[in-house]
């Protein structure tokens, strides 16, 4: 029996049905329904709108119900959602009780309530698979605090850095992603149970105590906004996609630096495949697909604002749409990041292949700040140094091997000391302010990384 058909004469056309039923998506909150529907239960006993017995037949065969959805609950044709579903289960198990579970409440603050628990325990277990991507960046970085590579600006060569500022480079994009997770669990954690449909209950529902029940940090102010609010799927679809814009990032880099062009990178045979054709090659699809991953959960964000958009105050059936955009984006990234994190923990460093790279007109700024340091005002030496690259470019030599006097020529602050500049691992070193390059600054900035993966408990 539908939930709602009491004034209709007729039943729902099919092809309605099947647009408009959500079981076939929603059943996969049946654990939150369930515990909702206990702490409900309790809490209309609480306000005297049932026995005690009635309560304790409603509650046990909630937990039935709940065993049955864990061995394998099969939904009925007639059950329009997860809600109907177990509802009509409860009647069939406990009778008249289970005909007044919903007394003061509605489907639209039903969902939302369930919907909330959900997002939350995604948003935690999300958690912990970016702390152990954090892990296993923070190992190879451990690993590669004296390797010298080039970095990269416009993709051009632009200064020699340590390929573990490079990983904590990311590991950092990371934090800032947990915590606007966390942030977001916050906002989250909202009960909107006890709304009804639009207009409150009638009924001495204690609201905080049902709020505390189900792990809430506070309830609702008003119930017009509370049935209809979606900021929680909208903020949560938003942290999930920049956290996988990071991960595209991360993705680039990965395939850029694994291409024999660079060959600063060699992934594990268990993290890469090859070619149906050509034997020879070794893909980085698992990145391809990280990369590729971050346009269809960025349109999922935007798709879901899209819908809200337009929409009259309080509940509307648009707001269904919540569901499987939030469901596909968390299903993506629950299946990723294991992948990535196992690649990142287990891809080899080609330090050789690293250093080879360098060239010295990676080390301009460092003539720069050569000049600086003798006196000269950085925007002059910014320009003497353009001109000794462009005649070193010119005559197809290395920075270091231009005449002494030809340096001199261009500047007199140009000493016999200036051949200490032409040296990777000095120009790297030189960088130990905090959030620098050198091996000195890396080192405490890992410490630090230590520390906060310590402190955010």
């Amino acid at each position: 029996m539908s939930l709602w058909g009491g004034r209709f004469l007729e039943p729902t056309d099919a092809d309605l049905k099947a647009l408009n039923d959500s079981i076939s998506f929603d059943v996969r909150f049946y654990a939150e329904d369930i515990a909702g529907s206990i702490a409900y239960a309790r809490a209309i006993q609480g306000a005297g709108l049932i026995s005690a017995e009635e309560s304790a037949q409603i509650i046990a065969g909630l937990e039935q119900i709940r065993a049955e959805f864990e061995e394998g609950f099969s939904p009925q044709p007639n059950d329009e959602d997860i809600h109907s579903a177990v509802e009509r289960r409860l009647i069939e198990l406990v009778g008249e009780p289970g005909r007044k579970l919903h007394t003061g409440r509605s489907r639209n603050d039903q969902v939302a309530t369930d919907f909330r628990l959900w997002v939350m325990k995604a948003l935690l277990q999300l958690d912990v698979l970016m702390d152990q991507l954090q892990r296993a960046l923070l190992e190879q970085a451990e690993k590669h605090v004296n390797t010298i590579m080039p970095g990269y600006t416009h993709l051009q060569p632009a200064q020699p850095i340590t390929a573990a500022h490079w990983l904590m480079s990311f590991f950092w994009m990371l934090t800032r992603d947990r915590e606007r997770l966390r942030q977001s669990r916050q906002r989250t954690s909202v009960l909107p149970l006890g709304s009804g449909a639009l207009a409150g209950t009638p009924f001495a529902i204690e609201r905080q105590t049902l709020a505390a029940a189900l792990g809430f940090a506070r309830i609702s102010e008003n119930s017009l906004d509370s049935v209809s609010d979606r900021d929680f799927v909208a903020e949560a679809l938003f942290v999930f996609a920049l956290h996988n814009t990071h991960l595209s990032r991360l993705a680039e880099d990965v395939i850029l630096y694994s291409n024999p062009l660079f060959g600063f990178i060699t992934l594990n045979d268990r993290y890469s495949t090859g070619s149906s054709l050509m034997p020879q090659k070794r893909n980085a699809d698992p990145m391809e697909l990280a990369r590729g991953k971050a346009g269809r959960l960025i349109g999922n964000l935007t798709g879901f604002l899209t819908t809200l958009k337009g929409l009259p105050s309080t509940y509307n059936k648009d707001l269904q749409e919540d569901k499987e955009a939030l469901f596909d984006t968390v299903d993506n990234l629950t299946k990723l990041m294991p992948v990535v994190t196992a690649m990142m923990r287990t891809l080899r460093l080609n330090p050789d292949k690293m250093r080879a790279a360098l060239g010295e007109d990676m080390l301009a700024t460092d003539l720069a700040d050569y000049l600086v340091n003798k006196g000269m005002p950085f925007r002059e030496a910014h320009h003497v140094i353009g001109r000794i690259v462009t005649m070193a470019s010119d005559d197809g030599v290395n920075l270091s091997q231009i005449p002494f006097t030809d340096l001199q020529d261009l500047s007199p602050l140009f000493q016999e000391d200036v051949a200490q500049v032409f040296n990777f691992v000095t120009s790297v070193g030189r960088r130990k302010a905090p959030g620098g390059t050198a091996p000195e600054a890396v080192t405490k900035q890992i410490a630090q990384a230590k520390a906060w993966l310590e402190g955010w408990g």
